[in-house]
């Protein structure tokens, strides 16, 4: 395997790439992968001209693997898979594909299990021109505070649990019904089955003043937490993930109370994540017709605020059908924040996953370059951990965005 980050290098590696050699970008690296003595001949002539390099590994292309993990979740359940690369919250991983197959299936909330295909982007660094700044959004942005996500994720890490069936869950649940019909929204509840129990999602929306052709805006994040290490009855406080996604829906509701937009606003914390999806798979499944049509965004957030690298980062992470929204957010993100910005279209362990699979454009706001943070699902996830600073960056990103996207 040879690691090529320079653009010329890279250009060289892959045209003089024998046949049968595969190539995949990783952020900034490309990584080129064979088998054979022809292969061998190419690795160390590139070898010889410093790139970065391993030794070459025998392995055919039908084995070669990408992961999307959440923390370090597919290391911790399976250290025995090889990593041939490691980028965090991206590996790839030499597996036999029978194999492969039941991973995928086995953690669909801890981690995702793609074939490398020829060519593939598993993720881009982003590298978008900031535009001029419009100063209504400028005032939009300025309203986020680091006070009040402060306070917010210590009430929701505070609790000794919010697994989905708790009492801690539902209490945090009234809680933000509170907070969201203080501000002036219309509140609902969806009940949710997890396994034999049940669980919940809460709904806030607010009518936009546009024609009867307006248009849908979601923002989401799960609401429960869990301890995967101790099990169900462990402590889990849950502050990157999803405290900081819980308070960010918070957030931008506070920030868009009183600004009118065209479009029609949902606000959604979701219950039974951690399980499966429980939550969103619910509430996708329970869409009407119509409003399926009317739904031009949804936005999620799942852990943002643990800085895991040199430098705050995003992964904004989404589908074919999410481009819009991936160019937007990239935009925002450079013109009113200092996030530097990932991007993936690879969908994985999180509530944006069933809009994608119904054809709705969602994408992940997740901080980026998570390969330190083992914390999760695990009573280890608390307050002393996050950054409050990367938090409140990623909401800035996502008020820029949503103020064109609802038309505020």
């Amino acid at each position: 395997m040879i690691r090529a980050t320079d653009e010329g290098d890279t250009a060289r590696a892959r045209a003089a790439a024998p046949p049968g050699a595969v190539w995949a970008r990783f952020g900034d690296e490309l990584v080129l992968a064979g088998t054979g003595a022809a292969w061998k001949r190419h690795a160390e002539a590139l070898r010889s001209k410093a790139l970065r390099s391993d030794r070459p590994r025998g392995v055919t292309p039908d084995r070669l693997h990408f992961v999307v993990q959440t923390g370090r979740l597919f290391q911790r359940h399976h250290p025995d898979v090889a990593v041939l690369h490691d980028r965090g919250r991206f590996l790839l991983v030499d597996l036999d594909r029978r194999r492969a197959s039941r991973l995928r299936r086995s953690h669909p909330t801890c981690y995702g299990v793609f074939p490398l295909g020829a060519g593939e982007v598993v993720f881009a660094r982003a590298r978008r021109a900031a535009r001029a700044q419009d100063p209504k959004v400028r005032r939009l942005v300025d309203a986020v505070t680091k006070q009040r996500i402060s306070a917010e994720m210590a009430a929701l890490a505070g609790m000794r649990t919010r697994h989905s069936t708790s009492a801690d869950f539902r209490r945090s649940l009234a809680r933000s019904a509170e907070i969201l019909g203080g501000l002036g929204y219309e509140i609902r509840r969806q009940r949710v089955g997890v396994a034999s129990e049940f669980s919940a999602n809460l709904i806030a929306e607010r009518t936009g003043g546009g024609p009867a052709s307006r248009g849908l805006v979601i923002i989401a994040a799960h609401l429960d937490s869990v301890n995967w290490e101790d099990g169900p009855g462990g402590q889990a406080p849950g502050a990157d993930d999803n405290a900081s996604g819980g308070a960010g829906v918070l957030e931008i509701a506070r920030v868009f109370a009183n600004v009118p937009c065209r479009h029609d606003l949902q606000f959604i914390l979701f219950g039974g994540e951690e399980q499966g999806l429980f939550g969103s798979k619910h509430y996708v499944a329970k869409l009407t017709a119509r409003d399926r049509g009317r739904i031009r965004a949804v936005l999620n957030m799942d852990m943002i605020a643990s800085t895991n690298a040199g430098e705050r980062t995003v992964l904004l992470e989404g589908a074919a059908i999410s481009t819009s929204m991936l160019d937007g957010l990239e935009a925002a993100a450079a013109t009113y924040t200092g996030l530097a910005v990932e991007r993936s279209l690879h969908a994985s362990n999180s509530d944006h996953v069933p809009f994608i699979d119904a054809g709705l454009p969602a994408v992940l706001t997740i901080e980026g370059a998570d390969q330190t943070n083992d914390r999760v699902h695990s009573a280890r996830d608390t307050l002393a951990h996050v950054d409050l600073e990367l938090a409140a960056e990623i909401l800035r990103m996502n008020v820029a965005y949503l103020a064109d996207a609802a038309g505020a």
